[in-house]
């Protein structure tokens, strides 16, 4: 590919790459700075809907200046290739941020939504659905801002697609079961997606997983939302309401507007609401799903209208049939009822591993039923239970297994290592059983010990799990060594300084009297007449300890 683009924007390296483009980082050559350009890949150029997905993306970001939305400079087509000119924000995702830190503290993923949900409330003022709010499209600039980017699906009216392999298009993990269901998308599908990510920031890992976008939208459309105090209980129950409102399956339920949301946030912390009820939520529950015509088709719990009457009485008919049989089977010892709907999970969560293990045993749970999961946890001590799946009050049912996520110890976090030595710096991670390669590179220094560490890879409060497979990269101070110039003789003085600083060497100058010297050093005044040590002489620069002398008159 050309590195110039319109003759102005020079790309200097790929930053990242989309389903349909990829991002440099450039020079804005006309202006001289930094910028992000989006190049739509060439055999897309001729497909209407991508160019039109493309557009829209620039149309719907230059609406919007927010200083949490990432600017548009400029668009257009420079020798058939389509491209947008963005702002470069250095820093990076908000999905790596969450990757390498884990769960973040409450006040840190607050103050990360209030600036989400400002600027999408401006979006939604200017009639724009972003439709694709994730972490992977949220920017965290070095200083915390975070920037929201990738409009490419904004505005869109089409429902849901589905791929010839029954997957859903889209990002399956944050999307709102009535998009999933075919509807079509209102400011709504954006406060979901808030919720979502709200609660990934607070837990580390998104409320629903599975094996394709298809499986995943299902149990956005069936399965409850996991509460995020059952992942840590001192999160204040005002915080969980916000996430299960933000999440309602029914969008009647849900904020009707982000500003709605914004207020909550911005109160959920304060004392007297800490101890409020938990939101319950009347959801429609989902009672099939099934892939037709491309779409995803719901069947609930409503029954048509015409047939009430029939099926109320089928109900109750097979409701008494269940109870009888329930009633003559206990009673003659043979199964209880807990057998025909499944065992209750008792509350485990914090319990020691082998505590639970005999909760779940007294309920007739057996041992070979429960599987052992080790997971870091910063909030449950190490060998507590940290979640239950299924989770506590639902039931397990015959032939099903019980998963206890057992605490393993929580992430390590970096400390500022500048200063200390890397044998120290080992020392430190062997004694707190942090499994990490240290990699090293030199700086000559003479102003500061030989070894010390200058820098470090690892930014200071990055969590990283003690047995990952870790690595850090320290700059360490070295003596600089070199052989001082035969010409430093008859130098002016301050170019001779220069020079001998540039090698890393620590210079001291001293004016001797002119009638010390002898006829062959009297070469004029300001210039150097010696040097200690001598020119030619192998010089290293130990530390503050070591100096090189310059005599003038």
């Amino acid at each position: 590919m050309d590195k110039l683009i319109a003759n102005r924007y020079l790309l200097i390296s790929n930053i990242g790459q989309g389903g349909m483009a990829d991002v440099y980082k450039a020079i804005d050559t006309i202006l001289n700075r930094e910028v992000a350009v989006k190049v739509l890949r060439g055999e897309l150029s001729h497909d209407p809907m991508t160019l039109l997905r493309f557009q829209r993306e620039a149309s719907a970001a230059s609406k919007l200046s927010h200083p949490n939305v990432v600017d548009v400079y400029d668009v257009g087509e420079s020798d058939g290739r389509h491209y947008i000119v963005m702002e470069y924000v250095r820093g990076r995702t908000l999905k790596q941020l969450i990757a390498q830190r884990g769960a973040l503290n409450l006040d840190e993923a607050i103050d990360i939504m209030m600036q989400l949900t400002s600027a999408i409330s401006l979006a939604h003022e200017k009639h724009i659905i972003h439709r694709d709010i994730k972490p992977q499209n949220i920017l965290v600039k070095d200083d915390g801002t975070v920037k929201i980017t990738d409009f490419g699906i904004a505005i869109a009216h089409d429902s849901i697609q589905l791929t010839q392999n029954h997957t859903v298009m889209g990002s399956a993990h944050y999307l709102a079961p009535e998009t999933t269901k075919g509807e079509a998308p209102t400011s709504a599908v954006d406060i979901y997606a808030l919720g979502i990510v709200f609660y990934e920031l607070l837990s580390g890992k998104v409320p629903f997983n599975g094996t394709n976008p298809t499986e995943i939208a299902v149990k956005h459309l069936r399965e409850k939302m996991p509460y995020i105090r059952d992942f840590n209980p001192t999160i204040p129950q005002s915080v969980e309401n916000v996430i299960l409102k933000a999440t309602a399956k029914r969008v009647d339920q849900r904020y009707q507007s982000v500003d709605e949301m914004i207020d909550d946030l911005a109160h959920c912390r304060l004392a007297e609401y800490a101890n409020v009820d938990r939101l319950e939520l009347d959801d429609d529950p989902v009672f099939a799903v099934k892939v037709q015509d491309g779409h995803l088709h719901v069947e609930t719990n409503q029954p048509k209208k015409k047939h009430r009457t029939v099926i109320a009485a089928a109900i109750a008919s097979l409701a008494a049939v269940i109870i009888l049989l329930s009633a003559v089977l206990t009673a003659s010892g043979v199964i209880s009822m807990d057998h025909l709907l499944g065992t209750p999970i008792p509350q485990v969560v914090d319990l020691s591993v082998q505590d639970a293990i005999e909760l779940l045993n007294e309920e007739g749970i057996e041992e070979e039923r429960i599987i052992i999961e080790e997971v870091l946890s910063d909030d449950v001590e190490k060998g507590n239970v940290v979640v239950v799946d299924p989770q506590p009050q639902q039931r397990l049912r015959s032939g099903e297994n019980v998963t206890l996520q057992v605490s393993r110890g929580g992430h390590y976090v970096v400390e500022n290592y500048v200063g200390m030595s890397v044998s120290q710096l080992r020392q430190l991670f062997e004694e707190n059983g942090i499994n990490i390669e240290i990699i090293q590179k030199e700086e000559a220094r003479w102003d500061v010990s030989k070894g010390t560490i200058l820098s470090q890879s690892l930014a200071v409060g990055d969590k990283i799990d003690p047995q990952g497979d870790n690595e850090i990269e320290v700059v360490v101070a070295s003596s600089p060594t070199f052989v001082i110039p035969s010409d430093i003789i008859g130098m002016k003085l301050q170019d001779a300084k220069d020079l001998l600083s540039s090698y890393g060497a620590a210079v001291v100058t001293s004016r001797v009297s002119e009638d010390i010297l002898n006829e062959e050093e009297k070469i004029g005044s300001g210039l150097v007449v010696r040097c200690d040590p001598g020119p030619q002489t192998t010089y290293t620069q130990e530390g503050t300890d070591s100096y090189i002398v310059l005599y003038y008159y």
